[in-house]
């Protein structure tokens, strides 16, 4: 993680992989792999950032286990250690950095509601206010960037606005999203 506690890809790759185990109950190693694969391709697309991290090498540092067979080379059943367990609940509770647009965060973002109902309902309410929380940053860094540009010609106000009005209303979303908690 960063120093402000937030993810980095590496440790997305693992939540994901964690939380699919956590939620779902031991998978097949292909089936987890394919899953993981599914879900960040259609999330951000392929990315660079996220290849690399191995099923085997989760396994060495101990948060998945082989509950029968070796691993990929005879398709073992995994689940996670309780390690594997700790390791889920500090990632489920990183940080998101801002800007929430880029599609890094995206992803973080899909990952903390994808997982969400696994936390206690006070850690659910901490992470949708966290998240709530982003976004009213969000609207003020770019309600800065149309006051200082208002007198511009071009469509960047225009573009600005548009994202104002998308980043009000996933904030009204994660609101609404508190109160049915």
């Amino acid at each position: 993680m960063y120093r402000d506690n937030s993810l980095m890809p590496k440790e997305a790759v693992r939540l994901v992989v964690l939380g699919t185990l956590i939620q779902q109950g031991p998978l097949r190693y292909a089936e987890l792999a394919s899953s993981v694969r599914h879900f960040l391709d259609r999330i951000m697309g392929p990315s660079l950032d996220l290849m690399g991290t191995s099923l085997e090498l989760l396994r060495y540092e101990g948060l998945i286990e082989a509950l029968d067979g070796t691993g990929m080379e005879d398709n073992a059943l995994l689940g996670p250690t309780a390690a594997g367990r700790v390791e889920f609940d500090t990632l489920i509770r990183a940080n998101l950095r801002a800007p929430s647009t880029d599609g890094f965060n995206k992803l973080v973002v899909a990952l903390k509601l994808r997982f969400l109902h696994l936390l206690d309902r006070e850690a659910q309410r901490d992470q949708i206010d966290q998240l709530a929380s982003l976004h009213e940053t969000e609207l003020a860094r770019l309600g800065d960037l149309v006051h200082r540009h208002a007198g511009d010609s071009g469509h960047l106000t225009e573009w600005l606005s548009h994202d104002i009005a998308q980043t009000r209303e996933r904030l009204a979303w994660f609101n609404q999203l508190m109160d049915r908690l």
